[in-house]
């Protein structure tokens, strides 16, 4: 069956989700949840809420339905009556998906990478701890090269530039990141321009940031191993099945397909816990697509060479990534290719 992009979408389906997300994934029940226990009260096991076509029996069907993505995934026995998460939703058929809890991805885990010049889309950046953090390091992954006009910014995430809101316009970019043995202040290669906030207090559409390159010669937009330069500047929309593949600060090159293209989830931060509204999930071929340090990666189709993901946040079973022309439209600018 071919594959829909989140505008494909029955209007009668969105409802549903829109539903299911309302009375199991909202605002009041997030702040109820505990950090770190897993409950059998659906609001506290639920992570995501998505649109798909259900697996029944380990295949793929034909039946459209609403996904609830859960941190674990219990036997009917375990679970009381009055928790049970419904079959249906507004008429449409449910479906439940073990994910683990969704994580935001900076690296934790200190792992050697190289300076590169010209710097890489797939390569290490980070910022530099300040104020009571000083002394930590991080790293995270350079996405891509964008621009707007004649200047150009490297792209990444929100966590991985600007440190969830935290850092002022103007902060240092590093490559590789400290984490990486990055050195201050030769190996300073942008700094941070604009970034969208993470809202703790409604739904969050993209993890974002872009930062000015402070040489062009000492970037260049071709992204590191297999998925090589991108074929166009213009982005294609996330379809359910489609195949991407991308490159990463810690795991390197790793193959997937999209599972889901119009997700609602949670996603655990610094800041706390945060919801993300219209999401892509994506699946590992052969293990996990992403892991720790690999937030800022560009996903890729790899059908047509197009980028139509940018990587911030995954679990040990599936990655999320926010659509690629969001965070374009957010910040004026297209990829350099």
């Amino acid at each position: 069956m071919k594959g829909i992009s989140r505008h494909d979408i029955d209007a009668a389906v969105q409802d549903a989700k829109r539903e299911a997300t309302s009375r199991f994934l909202s605002r009041a029940e997030i702040g109820s949840a505990s950090a770190y226990a897993v409950s059998t009260r659906p609001q506290q096991n639920v992570v995501g809420v998505g649109l798909g076509t259900k697996i029944t029996k380990g295949k793929v069907t034909r039946q459209r339905c609403v996904r609830f993505y859960v941190e674990r995934k219990l036997g009917a026995t375990a679970i009381p009556p009055e928790f049970m998460l419904p079959p249906v939703v507004n008429g449409v058929p449910t479906d439940v998906i073990e994910t683990g809890r969704f994580l935001a991805l900076p690296a934790a885990v200190p792992i050697e990478q190289r300076r590169l010049r010209p710097a890489s889309p797939g390569c290490s950046i980070g910022f530099q701890f300040t104020g009571a953090k000083a002394g930590f390091v991080m790293a995270g992954t350079l996405g891509a090269v964008v621009a707007a006009g004649s200047v150009r910014y490297i792209l990444s995430n929100n966590h991985v530039l600007a440190d969830e809101n935290s850092l002022p316009v103007g902060s240092a970019i590093f490559q590789p990141g400290l984490l990486d043995h990055g050195k201050v202040p030769t190996d300073e290669i942008a700094r941070l321009t604009r970034f969208v906030p993470l809202k703790t207090g409604s739904a969050n559409a993209i993890d974002a940031a872009i930062a000015e390159v402070l040489v062009t010669k000492s970037v260049r937009p071709r992204v590191l191993s297999k998925v090589g330069a991108l074929k166009s500047a213009t982005p294609v929309d996330a379809t359910e099945g489609m195949k991407v593949h991308k490159t990463g600060r810690t795991t390197g090159y790793t193959r997937g397909s999209i599972f889901d293209v119009s997700a609602t989830v949670k996603v655990q931060y610094d800041l706390g816990t945060l919801t993300f509204d219209d999401q892509v999930l994506i699946r590992g071929e052969a293990g996990a697509f992403s892991d720790a340090g690999d937030s800022g990666s560009l996903i890729v189709d790899r059908a047509t060479g197009r980028a139509t993901g940018l990587l911030f946040a995954g679990s040990a079973r599936f990655t999320i990534a926010n659509h690629i022309a969001d965070v374009l439209a957010a910040f004026g600018v297209a990829l350099v290719v």
